[in-house]
């Protein structure tokens, strides 16, 4: 009775660390897959108008462009790199938001002396529209730096300014990911067979202990007609 108490329990601890070690894949699993579906891409990055994205505001002009309707203005924005290189790119914001970019609307246009902070603005892209392409290369003149030598065209609009623009008006979405959710699911399965194996309820360790017993008995069959056959 002992051996078989002893056996039953070696057969549960077993199936305990398998569970553990099952949990824990995919845990790791899930959580590289939550921590990448969180990732905020930079605007640079981006692939599609679903990624959800940041630039981060140096310089901002006045609004060129304007959506009534919405109360939303187009601006132009230069993104500075540590190498100092710049780039420039369009932004929509909710206007009623306008004092947030003040400092550095009037630092751009030399309204006044000290730098402000940068601004890291975020949002989802948007794909720019004729009319707003044709408004853009009409008004980009007045708000690159004077020494700039690049005629933006429409040939080579989306090489300097992209074909899309950031809206930050956007709120961010939470996309289901039907991945992520049957990785938890079946996490949380494992873990409802690791607590019944705990509290003895497991029907696979029965079934494994039953197996476990039958062999034994079978070796001890075997090993006792070997030796009666050996004695006679």
């Amino acid at each position: 009775m002992k051996e078989k108490n002893n056996s039953k329990f070696a057969i549960k601890l077993l199936m305990c660390l398998v569970y553990i070690i099952i949990i824990a894949v995919l845990f790791t699993c899930s959580y590289q897959m939550y921590e990448q579906k969180q990732e905020i891409l930079p605007w640079k990055d981006i692939e599609s108008v679903e990624d959800y994205t940041y630039i981060t505001i140096s310089k901002m002009s006045e609004k060129f462009a304007y959506y009534k309707d919405t109360n939303i203005g187009i601006h132009f924005v230069i993104q500075e790199e540590e190498s100092g290189e710049w780039h420039t790119y369009l932004v929509a914001i909710d206007e009623e938001d306008y004092n947030e970019y003040k400092n550095i609307i009037d630092y751009t246009y030399e309204r006044r002396e000290d730098k402000p902070l940068s601004i890291k603005v975020y949002g989802y892209p948007t794909i720019t529209s004729k009319e707003l392409r044709d408004l853009a290369i009409k008004n980009i003149v007045n708000f690159l730096p004077k020494d700039n030598e690049v005629v933006i065209t429409e040939e080579n609009y989306d090489a300097y300014l992209t074909n899309s623009y950031l809206d930050t008006t956007k709120e961010r979405k939470d996309n289901f990911n039907m991945m992520l959710f049957a990785l938890l699911l079946l996490m949380f399965f494992v873990i409802g067979l690791l607590i019944i194996t705990i509290l003895g309820r497991d029907k696979i360790v029965d079934k494994m202990d039953q197996k476990y017993d039958e062999e034994v008995d079978r070796a001890k069959l075997m090993f006792q007609r070997a030796k009666e056959k050996k004695k006679k």
